[in-house]
């Protein structure tokens, strides 16, 4: 069942969101060569619990630790550990927190040091797909058409849309309906309506779209070894004007 928030709702959401914006505005300014990315799940904790807020990733269905550090060929669900950084990475930062009941959830994906140029491409363009995707979140459009924008943005530039990972509806739970599918066709899917809120969330391959999970069950890589960027925004549908709440 997909719930429509009311205006309430929706500012607590935002304040959610909000703690979750602060939090990797810290981590991307900690990025650089040589950071693991224990230090950046340390560093994710003591800002969410300064805010009054919890991690919301962290033993949720067993995940084991609080942010998501995926590393460049790493498509979503990296866990972090001992693991140095290294000029040339791209990360992608995926995070949650529950704040007074609700929940936020965003993600980035960052240069580390000195990356090549069809590393920077792919980061526009997720990022880029991440917005078109938001545009088109209007009510009485159809939830496909977000993903048609996503789909059109990313394979007109030679990249390739995840399927297996889709966005979510976001509130009083971290998962909620509908799925919000990076690819697909306009004009289908449910209608949009006011109050609805949604995690967009594009995960863009640089080769093949296809991904394999690894034997920890969590971590999920490209089939073929090449690189991954995923973005991220909570928005909730107001009218003609989406409104995003995890943009700080």
């Amino acid at each position: 069942m997909i719930t429509i928030k009311t205006s309430r709702e929706i500012e607590l959401l935002k304040q959610s969101n909000q703690i979750v914006a602060k939090v990797l505005k810290q981590l991307k300014r900690a990025i650089m060569p040589g950071v693991t990315t224990e230090a950046l799940n340390s560093l994710a904790e003591d800002i969410t619990r300064r805010e009054g807020a919890v991690p919301a990733f962290k033993d949720y269905h067993g995940y084991p630790k609080s942010l998501c550090t995926s590393i460049n060929n790493t498509v979503v669900h990296g866990i972090p550990g001992n693991v140095v950084l290294k000029s040339g990475d791209i990360i992608g930062l995926d995070y949650g927190v529950k704040y007074k009941e609700y929940f936020g959830d965003s993600a980035i994906t960052v240069p580390v040091g000195l990356v090549t140029e069809n590393a920077r491409r792919l980061i526009q363009v997720t990022r880029d797909a991440l917005y078109a995707g938001i545009r088109a979140a209007r009510a009485d459009a159809c939830l496909y058409d977000i993903s048609a924008a996503i789909q059109e943005v990313v394979e007109s530039n030679g990249f390739s849309v995840v399927r297996e990972f889709v966005g979510h509806g976001i509130g009083k739970e971290l998962h909620e309906e509908p799925q919000v599918p990076n690819y697909g066709e306009r004009s289908k899917g449910v209608k949009l309506k006011d109050g609805m809120v949604l995690a967009i969330e594009p995960m863009v391959n640089e080769g093949d779209f296809h991904v394999k999970i690894l034997e920890d069950g969590w971590t999920s890589v490209t089939i073929d070894g090449m690189l991954s960027a995923h973005f991220e925004h909570s928005v909730a549908i107001c009218g003609n004007e989406p409104l995003i709440l995890s943009e700080w």
